[in-house]
């Protein structure tokens, strides 16, 4: 397996894209990234973002850390985006994402990820309206995977989230999604989160990131992982103890046979949290994980 390291930990702290590159490689042992939207903004004016797209670009190269794929962050996140209740919202949504495309092929990555956005409470509750926003969505994705294809994008991955007034937010709702997509310009997949997939209040005590793999496999494109007690979205590192572990991260990757598919920790702190706190956070688990998992390490 490829384990590599989401770049949300670096988000206000770690700035310099050659500190931060030597960062990953050398104190992290880390040869594979994905990038967050929160460290350059795809909406940023052209001229000034392809500067900083180039100075990332350059040193990840230079310190032997390939960016595998980009994906959204917490900025984005906080969006309605492609499930947004108005066409205005939703047609700025469109710009947005294409936007974020562009920057992953100046990147030079193969692969853009996102969750695809939440409904408005009213709309939620229709269900008239829940499959209006679906079918518009489904459009909108093919429109993107065209898009990406253009821009010499190999995929686009959908995150499934834990939360019902969002797509997919269950097993059968993601593999639904990518059958209802059709073929489409490039591949569209599903990147699974761990501590998404154990979220207890909406799946329940028995809630197992195994049964989430187990039905969409043929879907999964990438995995995040985190450390949570399933009762929020945590995303903390694996110095908290909690319902993750290297033996359960191990046994689903063997049971499923999923070896082949890479997994990025993906930690996010809270911003009063010290630099250096995070640092060891993100060392110490990044350590652990390479020291369990090193015989399923590529």
């Amino acid at each position: 397996m490829i384990l590599g390291l989401n770049l949300s930990f670096a988000v206000k702290r770690w700035l310099d894209p050659v500190l931060l590159a030597k960062m990953c490689r050398e104190d992290f042992g880390v040869k594979h990234v994905q990038f967050t939207w929160d460290l350059i903004d795809p909406w940023w004016p052209d001229p000034q973002r392809a500067k900083l797209i180039a100075s990332y670009k350059e040193a990840f190269e230079d310190a032997g850390v390939i960016i595998d794929s980009t994906f959204g962050g917490l900025a984005s996140y906080s969006y309605a985006h492609l499930l947004a209740p108005t066409l205005e919202q939703r047609q700025v949504a469109v710009i947005f994402f294409k936007r974020a495309i562009d920057l992953t092929a100046e990147l030079g990555a193969p692969v853009m990820g996102t969750p695809v956005g939440g409904m408005d409470y009213q709309e939620a509750r229709d269900a008239k309206m829940r499959k209006l926003r679906y079918n518009g969505m489904l459009e909108t994705v093919r429109e993107l995977a065209s898009y990406g294809a253009d821009k010499g994008l190999k995929e686009l991955q959908i995150e499934a989230v834990p939360i019902s007034t969002e797509y997919p937010s269950t097993p059968e709702e993601a593999c639904q999604l990518i059958a209802d997509l059709g073929d489409t310009d490039i591949p569209v997949n599903l990147l699974i989160d761990w501590g998404h997939a154990v979220y207890k209040p909406l799946y329940g005590k028995d809630a197992s990131m195994q049964q989430w793999i187990s039905e969409c496999k043929s879907y999964l494109s990438a995995i995040h992982l985190q450390q949570t007690d399933g009762l929020f979205d945590r995303h903390w590192d694996f110095t908290t103890e909690g319902l993750v572990t290297p033996k359960a991260i191990r046994e689903v990757i063997v049971q499923e046979d999923i070896d082949h598919v890479p997994a990025y920790l993906e930690v996010v702190t809270a911003f009063e949290s010290t630099d250096e706190e995070v640092y060891e956070g993100i060392k110490a688990s990044m350590d652990l994980l390479n020291l369990e998992l090193i015989d399923l390490i590529n």
